[in-house]
């Protein structure tokens, strides 16, 4: 798929000295410029230039959505029987999808079990069945009906084509042929069109295999008895997929004859297989590797994309002498007769060895990335943008457009966000909601107002104290601000080492440290599974699916599967408010030396302060609120400790007890 307009991506972050790559595609020619953002966040107006391009022409990159693994070891030779098994789950299904297949539309069509809209299975052995044919198929109402797990037997025995589905027979038709095979890869949850992947399946699998024989029907009863546990054994077992890895790429045959298999396009692992039947409780302890019934799947989608592979287009080498903050490549275009502009924001880190600021900025960048819906959205001409979670408009064709806030277009959650592709949430001029900002935009203020008042400060991402949580070191401030939302363990640790030998946390930021966040090893996927609370991926009785693949821990609110922010920064978040909800601080205290120096404000005990004109929009406080933990436990709808220990006695919940018990341990700051 080739998207129209312009659209890119590069690293997130680089250090002066080092050279940042830019990946564009583009499909009408256009101008990249260097910029250091200057003191006006309204406009471009008093940005640095440090290098402009020559022109460049149309350079479109396609994109290949869709996740699916690829197995190099077919069947081959001819076959006189075959029985292809799995367990699956559908999601939404528009046209027929493959589940397990060696079968090209316009090629080679040696056998598949596929799945069409709402539900309805097709078994095709050779090139005399076609998919389309409605008299070969089986209805939605007896095929893959709701989104539940079914156990799916297709059967050829030489003579008949037999379909069983949570081990009944529903379908038998003649098919009396013969099938020779070898000529087309071996695929789960897709299927081939000239010789490319197509046909992308949107659903879990669990347990696929493959026989070179017909199974019985005593056979087909015991195996869906056995719910995805135990693998298929037997000499003429040609493949059998576990799914037991978890994570990575790679997928093990345990039959012994090697048809391994890779998992294009990632999809989503650490899945419970169709065994799992029972809700994780909220407050409880949970292992998954303990569990015996858990199983295992992997969750598939038409639309999954994490790396968009392209070929970089500009390079350019950051001065060595170059300040450290918030950078973007300028894409200059038109577009339908109108000048447009497209931003690739990174940031530039102090060079390493250089003597640090006193002040280091945090750029949100995981807040930013979590709100990147619709990455390849359709080029508009404003330069202040109103987005909500939904992000932007689509461009047409609808690519891939998922994140933390919007699911797949089949359904499934999204749990995870490729960071090698174009990344909207960071345009330093997108509005969200009205006219308030927490992306990008707002962490610009807190920069231009550190220029203007004189400090020297340097700035990091997110992924950088992810990747090196030591780098806190020697900056007597850390300011977290913008819309700080989503963090990773290893950055809460270096904060913690941070505070315990004697460093200052200026908290800014709304909503701080809400969400876990984990990459994968390469960090170029960043990982949340939200659940219980606004925005969820996830529904509560499918709290089981909340662990991570990258690290194999539990996944939610940071509190809830980590150490509590409050910790560290004495703060935690107490809910969502409306634009009625938005507010002015107010003074209580009027003689704190905060309002005195470094400055005389003029501020007396009731005065407000933190809004536009006359009371209007913006507002310091609204929408994501963090408030200190007495405050929370005075506000509405709480219970004191004792009311919260005879709920989770009641409940049973004493291992949760424990836990919260431990995780409280901490020192305040």
């Amino acid at each position: 798929m080739v998207v129209p307009g312009i659209h890119g991506y590069a690293e997130q972050s680089v250090a002066a000295g080092e050279t940042i790559h830019f990946q564009i595609s583009s499909t009408v020619p256009h101008r990249l410029g260097i910029y250091r953002l200057g003191l006006d966040p309204e406009s471009p107006s008093q940005d640095e230039l440090l290098h402009k391009f020559a022109e460049s022409p149309a350079l479109p990159q396609p994109i290949h959505p869709g996740s699916y693994v690829r197995v190099d070891k077919n069947l081959k030779g001819p076959l006189k029987a075959l029985t292809l098994e799995c367990w699956v789950r559908r999601w939404k299904i528009k046209d027929f999808a493959g589940i397990i297949t060696q079968y090209d539309q316009t090629g080679a069509k040696e056998f598949g079990l596929f799945v069409g809209q709402g539900g309805a299975l097709a078994f095709c052995i050779g090139d005399k069945v076609k998919l389309d044919d409605a008299s070969q198929q089986i209805s939605s109402k007896a095929g893959l009906s709701g989104e539940r797990w079914r156990h799916v037997v297709a059967v050829w025995d030489g003579r008949h084509r037999i379909v069983y589905v949570d081990g009944k027979q529903i379908a038998r038709w003649p098919c009396k042929t013969q099938l020779s095979a070898g000529k087309v890869p071996l695929r789960l949850a897709a299927t081939g069109e000239n010789g490319e992947a197509s046909g992308f399946l949107d659903g879990d699998l669990a347990m696929p295999v493959v026989y070179r024989r017909s199974l019985s029907k005593e056979e087909v009863a015991t195996r869906f008895e056995q719910k995805a546990l135990t693998p298929a054994k037997g000499r003429d077992v040609s493949a059998c997929w576990t799914f037991a890895e978890d994570q990575g790429e790679r997928v093990a045959d345990s039959s012994g004859d090697g048809r391994h298999g890779r998992i294009i396009n990632h999809a989503t692992r650490m899945l419970p297989g169709p065994s799992f039947e029972f809700e994780v409780i909220r407050f409880t302890e949970y292992e998954p590797r303990k569990d015996r019934l858990r199983g295992h799947a992997v969750r598939f989608a038409s639309d999954d994309l994490y790396d968009c592979r392209w070929q970089p287009t500009h390079e350019f080498t950051v001065p060595a002498s170059a300040r450290s903050g918030f950078y973007v490549g300028r894409v200059e275009y038109e577009w339908q007769g109108k000048p447009h502009l497209y931003h690739i924001t990174f940031i530039v880190r102090k060079r390493a060895r250089r003597k640090k600021a006193p002040i280091l900025l945090l750029a949100a960048t995981n807040t930013w990335r979590a709100y990147s819906s619709a990455a390849f959205s359709k080029p508009q001409a404003q330069l202040k943008r109103n987005v909500g979670t939904h992000g932007t408009e689509n461009s047409p064709n609808n690519p891939p457009a998922f994140s933390f806030y919007r699911p797949h277009a089949a359904g499934q959650g999204g749990y995870q966000i490729g960071l090698r592709m174009p990344f909207v949430g960071a345009d330093p001029y997108l509005l969200y909601g009205t006219e308030y900002s927490h992306l990008a935009r707002a962490d610009r203020f807190t920069q231009v107002w550190l220029e203007k008042a004189g400090y020297d400060y340097d700035v990091i991402a997110d992924l950088d104290l992810h990747r090196d949580p030591g780098i806190l070191s020697g900056y007597r401030v850390f300011i977290m601000n913008g819309h700080s939302e989503y963090w990773s363990l290893p950055a809460y640790y270096g904060l913690e080492t941070y505070l315990r030998r004697g460093g200052n946390v200026v908290v800014v930021s709304g909503n701080t440290m809400l969400w876990r966040v984990s990459f994968n090893d390469d960090r170029s996927i960043i990982e949340c599974r939200k659940v219980d609370a606004p925005g969820e991926q996830m529904r509560p009785h499918e709290r089981g699916e909340c662990w991570h693949s990258h690290d194999g821990k539990r996944g939610g609110f940071f509190r809830e599967c980590g150490p509590p922010s409050y910790r560290l920064i004495g703060l935690d978040m107490l809910g969502f408010a409306d634009e009625a909800g938005f507010g002015p601080y107010v003074v209580e205290q009027a003689d704190h030396f905060l309002f005195h120096q470094p400055e005389e404000t003029g501020l007396k005990s009731g005065d407000q302060f933190g809004q536009g004109a006359d009371g209007k929009m913006p507002r310091a406080s609204g929408h994501e609120v963090d408030i200190r933990m007495s405050t929370l436990r005075r506000a509405p709808g709480t219970t004191d400790a004792r009311g919260r220990q005879r709920a989770e006695r009641s409940a049973g919940h004493n291992a949760h007890r424990q836990r919260h018990h431990e995780l409280g341990k901490g020192h305040g700051i």
